[in-house]
């Protein structure tokens, strides 16, 4: 299992745009992943679970990948969220 914390830039949080974008980057691994924010964890896979969170600008999340490529899952979310700068 690999964990990473990263603070989300974006102006508008991770609403359904960047969600998407991170949804459909997080379906191309094999691994388990989910995100953790205000004590909450969903499914990064998952829109629905994702959007849920309500995570807003300036949260830091915690995003978790369990699987074959988990090191490369992980690093590709994370550096997809610092990219979300609007």
């Amino acid at each position: 299992m690999v964990s990473k914390e990263v603070t989300v830039k974006s102006a508008t949080g991770l609403h359904a745009r960047p969600a998407t974008l991170l949804v459909k980057k997080a379906s191309s691994f094999k691994s388990d992943m989910s995100m953790e924010f205000d004590g909450k964890k969903a499914n990064i896979k998952s829109l629905i679970g994702v959007l849920s969170l309500g995570v807003t600008k300036n949260s830091t999340v915690k995003v978790v990948a369990s699987g074959d490529d988990e090191a490369l899952a992980v690093e590709e979310i994370v550096k997809l969220i610092d990219s979300l700068e609007e």
